[in-house]
């Protein structure tokens, strides 16, 4: 959800961490465009924090050493990981059913859900098992859905999702939500009675993709930041985009379940959802529960993605994929609005800003300036967990809560924001206001 707040300038020393990811990250995916795919299998951050690189020769496991990062060397390409990819997607499609390249194994990861028949799951094992070790088969709890209904802030006929970004094209301004949360034409409302119109869906990429834009009313929006709530009235000033690394460190914020941490485990991940298959995904294992569907993912106020589904809740854990921000901004001609000089982000990617005025459900504050990851005061009232989470208006469709449990979930969900919270709160103790 994003918001708007006071911004303040944290010191330099809160920005290190952000500068050393971000050069290890851009470190690694240098080398592997320069080595070529035949060469390498990916590459991602160890968790010392360096770049580590995938190679299938000594050579490249040399220049690799060489340019300061560490060689791992396998037995598959990323042509070799590309080819399999490939032949799965040849395949007839399952829903339930999905897959992503996991660099670290050097393994291609299928996994099914509960859906999917055992016939079919022996049909896929048949397929994987002419493939060779470069293919791992799991099956995985729960459904893999769109996290669609059940919260605030975003309402319409179709159901309800989480803001993500404030987007402009120069002229108007959008909010970057998930494709799959309504068709072109669908109205959006900033409360559940329908009074407090937000916009209309003008355009949406999904199933394929996942992204959509929400026009704001007239055009326009009346605030001036991107920022992120991540809850307790504080909100993360979001200043660029980049592309996710495999092992790098990420926060997830959604109207249900608020905010939460993990890691990325995977990319160009695809999911067959019932509704279609989405392709081109991150695959994290941060939680995410319905309605938390078109929030953000991002890294130190580095913008990475919107929530598109997963499988598994915040109570038990489960896996989520996550829509590329970069992918979508360049397909719909659009960038960030909100102040600041462009950053450079991870994979050599340059985050975007602007000038230009940002989205906001609450009311208009002055903005300041801010590095990335500061966390500032939002703006506007704060409507706890609790509240939200026992509003009946605000339980999705086939939910049914028992009355002798509620108590016990609303507590569980409340101690688990405020441990990611209080996670973010110790990576960024420089900044955090």
């Amino acid at each position: 959800m994003v918001t708007h707040a006071m911004a303040s300038e944290p010191s330099a020393a809160s920005r290190a961490p952000q500068s050393a990811t971000l050069a290890a990250a851009g470190k690694g995916a240098g080398l592997v465009s320069t080595l070529g795919a035949s060469r390498t299998a990916g590459s991602w951050i160890a968790a010392d924090g360096r770049p580590v690189v995938a190679v299938t020769d000594s050579a490249a496991a040399a220049e690799v050493k060489n340019a300061g990062a560490r060689p791992k060397v396998v037995s598959h390409s990323m042509e070799d990981l590309k080819s399999v990819t490939k032949a799965l997607k040849a395949a007839p499609r399952v829903a339930g059913t999905a897959w992503a390249m996991d660099y670290v194994n050097n393994e291609v990861v299928v996994r099914a859900d509960r859906t999917v028949s055992a016939a079919d799951w022996s049909r896929m094992k048949k397929l994987a098992e002419s493939m060779g070790s470069s293919v791992r088969m799991e099956r995985t709890e729960g459904t893999f859905t769109t996290r669609l209904n059940a919260a605030l802030p975003m309402f319409s006929t179709g159901g309800r999702c989480s803001a993500g970004y404030n987007v402009t094209n120069g002229r108007n301004e959008f909010i970057l939500t998930a494709g799959h949360c309504g068709p072109a034409g669908s109205v959006w409302f900033g409360d559940n009675q329908g009074t407090k119109q937000l916009g209309q869906t003008i355009t949406t990429a999904f199933p394929g993709s996942d992204f959509s834009l929400i026009q704001y009313n007239n055009g326009e929006n009346d605030t001036g930041n991107n920022v992120v709530s991540i809850g307790g009235g504080k909100g993360v000033q979001i200043i660029g985009t980049a592309d996710a690394t495999v092992g790098q460190r990420v926060f997830r914020s959604g109207s249900t379940s608020g905010l939460h941490d993990g890691q990325v485990k995977a990319l160009n991940a695809t999911v067959n959802y019932p509704e279609g298959t989405v392709t081109g995904l991150i695959e994290t294992n941060v939680c995410a529960e319905p309605g938390d569907s078109g929030g953000p993912l991002f890294s130190e106020g580095i913008a990475l993605g919107v929530t598109s589904g997963g499988n598994g809740d915040c109570t038990a854990g489960g896996t989520t994929f996550f829509q590329p921000i970069t992918k979508a901004l360049t397909a719909l001609g659009v960038k960030l609005t909100g102040p600041g000089a462009a950053a450079q982000g991870a994979a050599g990617s340059t985050a975007q800003s602007s000038s230009a005025p940002a989205a906001s459900q609450g009311t208009a504050a002055v903005p300041g300036s801010a590095a990335p990851g500061s966390v500032q005061a939002v703006g506007g009232t704060s409507e706890s967990l609790l509240a939200r989470l026992t509003d009946p208006q605000n339980i999705g469709p086939g939910l049914l809560v028992i009355a002798g449990s509620i108590i016990a979930l609303v507590a569980t969900r409340y101690i688990r924001t405020e441990q990611d919270r209080n996670r973010y709160r110790r990576q960024y103790s420089q900044s955090w206001g």
